[in-house]
């Protein structure tokens, strides 16, 4: 790997880990959804470069939560398991950054079905995860949560339904995850393909006769 690659990864990384906490505050503080929305940019990334770069695109998104909250939370354990799974189950087609002008019919399904499968993985992963931390951390460990997010809509529902909070932190990130890890997922390996895609185009002006005129 070229010095240029690891420092065109390293910006990719910190432009992605910059953009996580916007898109999250846009989407819950401006839009009122209901959703996260922290991980996209770590999952563009970790389709696009693999394991090592989403790792560390999680973990200074994990970083730049800590400055701006002005507390440690260890909520960014679900995002690194997240790029594990999109690591560990992403579609062929994006491996060695490669992606085909004209996929067929077939491919395309099997794109789709992967996917699928990742997006279900993920979900029910990181809502597991998730209400583990939070049980954990709000409830064994003697912390207090300051900020409302997104799963408090729906934890709210079960507060008169004498359901243990384990599993209440465990279910309610459920409805949330079903659409968050549903754009996370598609969300991220489209703009990892457009990545793909606009590099590839910038290689072939290059080499186009005259381009270095």
């Amino acid at each position: 790997m070229t010095v240029k690659r690891i420092l065109f990864l390293a910006a990719l990384c910190l432009v992605a880990a910059v953009l996580n906490p916007c898109l999250s505050v846009f989407s819950l503080n401006v839009l009122k959804l209901p959703v996260f929305l922290d991980t996209v940019f770590t999952a563009a990334v970790t389709f696009y470069a693999g394991l090592i770069p989403g790792i560390i695109t999680a973990l200074i998104t994990a970083a730049i939560g800590v400055y701006i909250d002005g507390a440690f939370t260890p909520f960014g354990l679900c995002a690194i398991a997240e790029v594990f799974i999109i690591w560990w189950l992403k579609p062929k087609a994006t491996e060695n950054n490669q992606v085909k002008n004209a996929a067929t019919a077939a491919e395309r399904v099997n794109i789709f079905s992967r996917l699928m499968l990742l997006y279900i993985t993920a979900c029910l992963a990181v809502s597991l995860l998730g209400g583990l931390i939070a049980y954990i951390w709000f409830t064994v460990l003697p912390n207090t949560k300051e900020n409302f997010s997104a799963e408090d809509f729906f934890k709210m529902m079960f507060i008169r339904s004498n359901i243990h909070i384990l599993p209440m932190n465990i279910i309610s990130r459920i409805p949330v995850n079903l659409i968050d890890r549903f754009i996370v997922i598609f969300g991220g390996y489209f703009i990892s393909q457009g990545i793909i895609r606009i590099l590839r185009l910038q290689r072939q002006n290059r080499e186009l006769p005259g381009s270095h005129v």
